[in-house]
């Protein structure tokens, strides 16, 4: 994995591949001499799924290119190694117990025999489907601060590393003569001040820093520049002085990184988050669906104007997205200016402060989960104006959009529900924001969610 970001195709091919390959290779070596895929088969390949996950996941197969690795011959017998080490340990447990007995000879030698074939075929569809993915642009974009050694060996292995999706567009330092690498003087588009600026004009999604320690002075500035960019930032090789977020040691083909901020959903979190948001939304939407229908019926009928209200949102990594909710004012406002809803407002309809009291308004943004613009848990998304507005006003505003907006969050269940008519109600629902990205986990999310059921039910901060 490199610096705490990893394709989900990845994430997914390391961890179940393989061993879904060799279980389905048994199913076709049984079928093969016509033997019914019996509970002892079924037995068998369980614990070679379970045994295959582990040891193949040591060999990195995914994670560089064949030339990389040292040619097609390498990357065979290295395949071979990997299937010879399962088939020994399920042999030796197989003598031990007595069991493998009970098997069929000419089944367990076809299925020795086939699942290397499987799995280089797997292994192929699995490079060409992320080669494809990178033909359509789904491609990170990264800078690298500091036009030395270490950079250039960054650069090298980044671009070795093609299962990274991952390009470096350019490099930046104050240095210049001598003292700049001559490989990368014809690359150095400008110093650390620039540096900024370009993330936000390119939209450059990481941003490494390899410059030396003692130019920490200017790290910590450029750090700071880049809070109002939802960049990724990586120092190389390893620094702690930044209050990271998602921080964690890795490395990028044997060079070391430091994750200094990033989002927590990467790689398989990504996926369980996913995979958690569309299920779980796609039963309470079906629990719900005749509240919704009512709710709509009831807001045509009180008031003039559109059922649903659209309004433009900051979405993950400060991407625009549409939220719906059903309309509880008698205006729809979408504009640079966006005044939020006070206690006794004026524009809220009789029926819209119910809704809005019980939290009913915001049930249709479970279609913006289905639609993966949003999740169930995660910073509350506020109005492109505030967004705009609180951006310059609050240091690290923008790291809450490193992951999906949410129905609800931790803010709002520690007392940050409703109106933030100060400056102070926004720094700490930012805090919380920022808190949740550090401890995130799939057992959080359903503690927010419980803790949401009940406090909806007697808040009395909403309006």
């Amino acid at each position: 994995m490199f610096g705490g970001y990893e394709h989900p195709v990845l994430s997914l091919a390391k961890r179940l591949v393989n061993p879904l390959i060799i279980f389905f290779s048994l199913v076709v070596a049984a079928a093969l001499e016509q033997q019914k895929f019996d509970g002892l088969h079924l037995l068998l390949g369980i614990f070679a799924f379970l045994l295959a996950s582990q040891v193949f996941d040591g060999f990195g197969f995914f994670e560089s290119s064949v030339s990389a690795r040292g040619g097609h011959a390498s990357y065979a017998l290295n395949l071979l190694i990997a299937w010879l080490i399962v088939l020994v340990m399920l042999g030796a447990v197989g003598v031990l117990s007595g069991i493998i007995d009970d098997y069929n000879a000419r089944v367990l030698l076809w299925w020795a025999l086939i699942t290397p074939l499987l799995l280089f075929t797997g292994h192929s569809l699995v490079r060409a489907y992320l080669e494809l993915l990178r033909g359509r642009g789904n491609i990170r974009r990264s800078v690298i601060v500091g036009a030395n050694e270490l950079g250039r060996k960054l650069a090298d292995r980044i671009h070795q590393q093609r299962s990274l999706m991952m390009r470096v567009e350019a490099f930046f330092d104050d240095r210049s003569g001598d003292r700049c690498e001559n490989e990368l003087k014809s690359v150095v588009f400008g110093g650390i001040d620039d540096v900024a600026t370009y993330v936000a004009e390119h939209e450059i999604d990481q941003v490494y820093i390899t410059l030396p320690m003692f130019n920490h002075p200017h790290v910590m500035d450029l750090v700071s520049s880049l809070r109002d960019t939802t960049a990724s930032i990586y120092f190389v090789p390893d620094v702690f002085m930044f209050d990271p977020v998602q921080a964690r040691l890795d490395n990028v083909n044997g060079i070391p990184v430091i994750s200094v901020f990033e989002t927590p959903l990467t790689g398989i979190n990504a996926v369980h988050k996913r995979v958690f948001d569309m299920v779980a939304a796609s039963l309470i939407l079906l629990a719900i669906a005749p509240l919704m229908l009512l709710i709509a019926v009831l807001v045509k009928a009180t008031s003039k104007g559109p059922v649903i209200f659209k309004q433009r949102r900051y979405g993950v990594d400060g991407d625009e997205i549409l939220v719906y909710k059903f309309r509880s004012m008698s205006v729809c406002e979408d504009n640079q200016v966006v005044t939020q809803a006070t206690q006794n407002d004026a524009r809220v309809t009789r029926l819209g402060a119910i809704l809005r009291r019980t939290s009913l308004d915001e049930l249709p943004q479970f279609l913006n989960v289905l639609q993966g613009t949003m999740s169930i848990v995660g910073p509350r998304p506020h109005a492109v104006a505030h967004n705009e507005h609180y951006r310059k006003l609050i240091h690290g505003y923008m790291w809450r959009h490193k992951v999906k907006p949410g129905i609800t969050g931790w803010a709002q269940i520690n007392g940050y529900r409703g109106e933030t008519d100060t400056i102070d109600k926004m720094e700490g629902r930012v805090i919380y924001d920022i808190a949740y990205l550090k401890s995130w986990s799939l057992w959080l999310d359903l503690t927010i969610i419980f803790k949401t059921m009940k406090l909806v039910l007697k808040d009395s901060k909403a309006y």
